[in-house]
């Protein structure tokens, strides 16, 4: 079962704990309040579906590692608050969100049900994002890689408005990121193709090339998706990890072109 299909389940939000807990447990337990209602929890149970805005499905439950929930609920909950900002959800911003996360056509009313109650709870994005920043402190890649999903995300209509901008760089700065990084980030998911390549690195251009490629040699390694996955990103998560591999080594490559280095 993926990680789409284990999130709504009671016992994912009781391992997680927290607001991110807290919100799949309110989910989940919705769901069970609406299928008694209409007489269909058994169906659902057996393979039934349930039909919402975001599509026609069934639920599941199952075991998962709460880091993996954690990741993937975070992305839907910072997403939906970050929806209330401009105001609406696009069709565009469903579909990049399906395409980039893997999520199947029998998935979206779980994924759905979890962004409808994180966009209608009056509470904050910061509890959230302060809870990631926790779960995942130490792993810079990984809360790289939230605040990355969010720009896709945000991006998916053609634009960054101010307003998703000066949200995404608050989610930034919760996460302990500077003000420098956070533009990194920005830049290459705004304008990729005019990306300074040094400052994908996160190295000067008077850096030495030994200093180079000690940065790139860690980047690579904090941010292969075998390492993302084991460290709690879930297996649906690859595409947006080998995207960034991929502007890691352009920019690698274009540095090495420039001082001649093999």
């Amino acid at each position: 079962m993926s990680i789409w299909g284990k999130i709504i389940g009671g016992t994912a939000g009781f391992a997680l704990g927290g607001p991110l807990g807290a919100l799949l447990g309110t989910a989940a337990g919705h769901v069970v309040d609406r299928l008694h209602a209409k007489g269909s929890l058994e169906s659902a149970r057996q393979g039934g579906s349930y039909k919402g805005p975001w599509g026609n499905g069934g639920g599941g439950t199952g075991d998962a590692d709460p880091r993996q929930v954690a990741f993937a609920t975070g992305v839907i909950v910072l997403a939906a608050k970050m929806a209330k900002v401009d105001g609406h959800v696009t069709r565009d911003e469903i579909n990049a969100f399906k395409r980039a996360f893997n999520v199947q056509p029998h998935e979206m009313p779980e994924v759905g049900r979890i962004f409808d109650q994180a966009r209608t709870s009056a509470d904050g994005y910061e509890p959230y994002a302060r809870q990631l920043a926790v779960l995942f402190a130490g792993e810079r890649a990984m809360l790289e890689d939230i605040l990355e999903a969010l720009f896709q995300i945000a991006l998916a209509d053609g634009a960054l408005h101010p307003a998703e901008q000066a949200y995404l760089r608050n989610i930034a700065r919760i996460f302990g990121f500077a003000d420098i990084e956070f533009d990194r980030v920005h830049q290459g998911n705004i304008h990729p193709q005019d990306c300074d390549p040094y400052g994908q690195i996160g190295m000067p251009r008077d850096a030495s090339n030994d200093d180079l490629k000690a940065a790139y040699r860690k980047l690579i390694r904090e941010n292969h998706p075998d390492t993302l996955i084991a460290k709690g990103m879930p297996e649906e998560f690859v595409t947006l990890a080998t995207e960034k591999m991929a502007r890691i080594n352009a920019a690698w490559d274009q540095i090495s072109k420039e001082r001649n280095m093999r």
